[in-house]
């Protein structure tokens, strides 16, 4: 089994290097600086532990990759990339979508029959080409693996032992989805680090949001992990550290902001709550405008931080 990682961010690199590391064939998609610094320099992981340097092909786009029997398409981009990837990709190969939100498995399984859903704890960050960053030792995740919309297989199960084997906690499991909808309810907040930065207060229009994406959700009919289920499952494995000296900034959606990336996922994570909440008659007035303001502030260049906590809550009460 090679691993393409279509996505060589922070995720998308982490688990890169940690499953080239561990002697799994890895071959990677990037773009721009990033793709420039690793095809010189190669991929550097940077961990507590110390840093690792892994030289492997890295191609611009996935028509690009020489596709072989066995090849696994690992989707580590935005939301908001991934159909533009997935009409790149060959049509027999099992994708795998180690991202976060609900919506990349299903616009997967409408063109390929064999896709995988990869529940995402992984704190990590990618701000500097050719430059990934592992936040947390000595475990750097959990990725529990399944079959999209539900199982599991042998190749879920063979993924599950690579990940494991380059050092993560990973578990095949029949009803990923269940834990992908709770991950989502987390990643509502996303917005609010973004736009607010990690500041006092910021917990409150946090709260809301998932307040609101619950009530969707059960209006949905959508079952997910309680708190106290997602609790348990984390335990604590997942141990943040200073690395080079520094601790975590941000989240993704944070540390698009801070790259001025121009995009956010946001219409795939809060956007996910607003799409189902006008299929299910429930308002989300609140997840609507944290959507909106994160998306402006990615499109007009606004630095994380560039609202008070106040400020949003004002925004989102009127809505």
């Amino acid at each position: 089994m090679r691993f393409v990682i279509i996505g060589a961010g922070a995720v998308g690199g982490v688990v890169a290097g940690r499953l080239a590391g561990s002697g799994a064939a890895v071959a990677l998609v990037a773009r721009g600086p990033h793709l420039d610094a690793i095809r010189r320099d190669g991929l550097l992981l940077r961990e507590a532990a110390g840093d690792s340097r892994h030289h492997l092909p890295a191609h611009a786009t996935p028509a690009e990759v020489d596709w072989q029997p066995g090849d696994v398409a690992v989707l580590a981009v935005k939301g908001n990339d991934t159909q533009a990837v997935l009409e790149q990709l060959p049509r027999d190969v099992p994708v795998v979508c180690l991202q976060n939100g609900v919506a990349n498995e299903r616009a997967a399984l409408r063109l390929f029959p064999d896709v995988y859903a990869i529940c995402v704890m992984l704190p990590s960050a990618h701000l500097e080409p050719g430059v990934v960053v592992a936040q947390c030792a000595p475990v750097p995740g959990i990725l529990d693996i399944g079959r999209f919309p539900g199982g599991v297989d042998d190749t879920s199960r063979e993924i599950a032992t690579h990940l494991t084997k380059a050092g993560f906690v990973s578990q095949p499991r029949p009803d990923i989805m269940r834990q992908k909808y709770t991950k989502l309810l987390m990643n509502l907040g996303n917005a609010v680090e973004a736009l607010c930065g990690q500041v006092e207060g910021a917990d409150e229009p946090a709260a809301i949001l998932r307040a609101e994406g619950e009530t969707v959700l059960k209006a949905a009919g959508i079952d997910f992990a309680t708190l106290e289920e997602d609790k348990a499952r984390r335990g604590d494995i997942l141990q943040l550290v200073p690395v080079a000296g520094s601790m975590r900034g941000g989240g993704s959606t944070w540390q698009s902001l801070a790259r001025r990336t121009g995009t956010v996922e946001a219409d795939y994570l809060n956007g996910e709550i607003v799409l189902l909440g006008r299929l299910h008659g429930v308002a989300a007035p609140a997840n609507e405008t944290a959507r909106r303001l994160v998306v402006d502030a990615a499109r007009t260049g606004k630095a994380p931080g560039s609202l008070t906590p106040a400020q949003l809550l004002a925004a989102m009460r009127t809505s």
